[in-house]
């Protein structure tokens, strides 16, 4: 560790360029991360506040809860407890005079079931008419606040919002929650012998009773909303290069700092000093030099994360983040293993002669 550091204070404009790139790839990577999980909380948010374990749509839905309707018989059949609940979903545009219009996602639901019971709001009240609902606190950012009456879609008639809840996004959109008459007005079938879109349980295991219906895991319902695999598959791919550039550029830059000193470090092998700790002064100059840009780059992604408006959906998630600092000082180990290898091999009669 002595003659790491000792070179490292040498050599300060060299290594310090070394550290400069290795924190701004791990300010890249950590930037991205927290953008994919801020992105897929921001698909996912409304369904986790739900602590559902799965979802039941029609068989031929292809997943979408959009595309589902489940029937009155088939809900009546499927025997629910006060661990389900249905919902209608349909997409909305909120619009107010003078306001921005905000396209949002309309979650109907009873108010005697669990996802309106366990509703956590940030203001105001549940609604209880059905012309009143709750809204994502993406409105209030937008200027809208309790008391507006909006329009949903070109309908004529106005909803009040009566109040305001925390991380209730869909698919990226806003959640708008009413009541089901709400829901079934919106979709144009409010006579028509339909329950709702979907059922959701806190049951992993629960069966709708239907050979319409489908029962699926939450997990897997997930994975099926529009862009939210393609979206997070292109993050890793992009954090996974990342990774690997990172070891390619510390361990060029090392075989270069190794190849220009190799006469001294062929000197100190003449002089007794074994091929151990020379390798070993390699190895802690990689792991001081990733230390330090992790560290910087961290520092900046923070920042950076305090500086950015509250629409950028950033969530910096610490463990993973520790992780992923772990494997850039993994990569500056392997990065490290070529010039190493060279120092252990190095001939000094050879170098020195030559």
């Amino acid at each position: 560790m002595y003659l790491a550091l000792k070179e490292i204070r040498h050599e300060k404009l060299r290594y310090g360029l070394i550290i400069s790139m290795v924190a701004l790839i791990a300010y890249l990577i950590f930037i991205l991360t927290s953008l994919a999980f801020g992105l897929a909380g921001e698909n996912t948010q409304a369904i986790n506040s739900w602590d559902a374990k799965s979802i039941v749509l029609n068989k031929d839905s292809n997943i979408s809860l959009t595309q589902s309707l489940i029937t009155k018989d088939q809900a009546k059949d499927a025997k629910l407890s006060s661990k389900e609940a249905v919902i209608g979903s349909t997409l909305v545009v909120a619009k107010h005079k003078g306001k921005e219009k905000i396209s949002a996602s309309f979650i109907g639901a009873r108010k005697s079931q669990f996802i309106i019971k366990d509703l956590k709001l940030t203001s105001g009240h549940k609604a209880r008419t059905n012309h009143q609902i709750v809204v994502d606190e993406k409105f209030k950012t937008d200027g809208y606040k309790l008391g507006d009456k909006v329009t949903l879609n070109s309908f004529k008639d106005k909803y009040e919002i009566v109040g305001f809840t925390k991380n209730a996004k869909l698919n990226v959109a806003p959640v708008a929650y009413g009541t089901m008459t709400t829901w079934k007005y919106l979709r144009g079938m409010p006579n028509a012998p339909v329950s709702g879109s979907a059922i959701v349980s806190k049951n992993a295991k629960y069966n709708a009773h239907s050979s319409h219906l489908k029962t699926y895991s939450m997990n897997k319902f997930i994975s099926k909303l529009p862009g939210y695999s393609a979206e997070n598959t292109t993050f890793g791919f992009m954090i996974g290069f990342l990774m690997i550039i990172s070891l390619v550029l510390i361990a060029v830059f090392l075989y270069i700092l190794t190849m220009q000193a190799l006469p001294t470090y062929a000197v100190l092998r003449a002089q007794g000093i074994p091929a151990r700790a020379l390798v070993s002064t390699i190895t802690n100059q990689s792991l001081i030099l990733m230390a330090s840009g992790v560290i910087i780059g961290g520092a900046l992604a923070a920042m950076t994360g305090w500086l950015l408006p509250v629409g950028v959906p950033m969530a910096f998630n610490i463990p993973v983040l520790l992780w992923i600092s772990l494997g850039l000082m993994i990569m500056g180990v392997i990065g490290a293993a070529i010039p190493a290898q060279k120092i252990a091999t190095v001939d000094p009669v050879s170098v020195i002669g030559g």
